[in-house]
């Protein structure tokens, strides 16, 4: 496991103790996002949710570290007071890396997507991170060229990011072909799929299927040592919280029916279609959300273990 950067980028970080220790022991480490905090679940749900997470990962043997922007720095490893903080907090900043800098200089409160949770968990040197669903090529995409930084993020930092898919509100085959485009491998946590976020099946495969924790150690171990960047592996949502896919179809596009006349697009249109699927399917989706985070969670815990545990061999 890498040690914490010594770069410039320095100055802005403020790692918890038990994070630096982590990194400076070569203990596994699991980043976590926040902005699912601040925009993604509503309270007090969202705050049991990144408890869940952080829990998941210790039981695994892991070291949890949720990232934020708060008082000008860079905080790896949230505590209690500043979770309830963002969980609560009017007009976080929305933090991708094209807002990193800006929400430094402001001191802004802000909470990273997970482009912005990538590139923050590189500077702390952690190579391990677990969201829900990342960001992708947007329905339309093709006309409005909405594709969020989540992609491009994936090409160039090295963090493997374990995920239920791309968030089924976006253009999934398009998102997979840019991912292909930009050379970022997709591989599928014991499924041929590529998941569909709140349902297990797209239809859609992915780049190689694999079964076994220190397989996904291995590849990831090659892929930085021959320079490349980012990974993403693909974890269903648990059986037990999964919604039918027509169930998930007719919300969206209701959602989309919605934003488009009010207008809502940029960094504001995931947020509110995921209120408004949640909001159709009474709850569902979030009970679904929140299980496919903890599970994450768990398995990113998992292949941290094994990553730490074949470097020491």
């Amino acid at each position: 496991m890498p040690s914490f950067s010594t770069g410039a980028a320095d100055r802005y970080l403020q790692l918890a103790p038990t994070v630096r220790a982590a990194l400076v022991e070569g203990r596994p480490l699991v980043a976590l996002e926040s902005t699912v905090i601040a925009h993604g679940l509503p309270y007090p749900t969202n705050v049991e949710t990144a408890l869940a997470m952080e829990e998941a990962i210790r039981e695994v043997g892991a070291v949890p570290a949720t990232i934020a922007i708060r008082a000008g720095r860079i905080v790896v490893g949230l505590d209690r007071a500043a979770l309830e903080e963002l969980a609560t907090a009017q007009d976080v900043l929305k933090v991708s890396r094209r807002d990193l800098a800006f929400a430094l200089a402001s001191q802004r409160l802000g909470a990273t997507t997970v482009s912005g949770t990538m590139l923050c968990a590189h500077l702390a040197g952690i190579r391990f991170f677990a969201t829900g669903g990342i960001g992708g090529v947007h329905r339309g995409g093709e006309s409005s060229l909405d594709i969020s930084a989540d992609l491009m993020e994936l090409s160039r930092t090295p963090v493997l990011v374990v995920c239920a898919g791309a968030k089924a509100i976006l253009d999934l085959p398009r998102t997979l072909e840019y991912l292909e485009t930009q050379g970022v491998p997709v591989l599928g946590w014991q499924t041929d799929e590529f998941p569909a976020f709140y349902t297990p099946r797209s239809g859609l495969r992915v780049q190689q299927r694999v079964d076994d924790e220190r397989q996904i150690a291995a590849i990831a171990r090659a892929h930085w040592a021959c320079g490349l960047a980012g990974l993403l592996v693909c974890a269903p949502v648990p059986a037990e919280a999964a919604l039918p896919s027509e169930q998930v179809e007719t919300a969206i596009a209701s959602a989309l029916a919605e934003a488009e006349a009010r207008g809502i697009h940029g960094a504001a249109l995931t947020p509110f279609l995921l209120r408004q699927v949640a909001e159709i399917t009474r709850g569902a989706s979030i009970e679904a959300n929140r299980a496919l985070l903890v599970n994450n969670a768990r398995l990113a815990a998992r292949l941290a273990r094994a990553y730490v545990a074949a470097a020491g061999q």
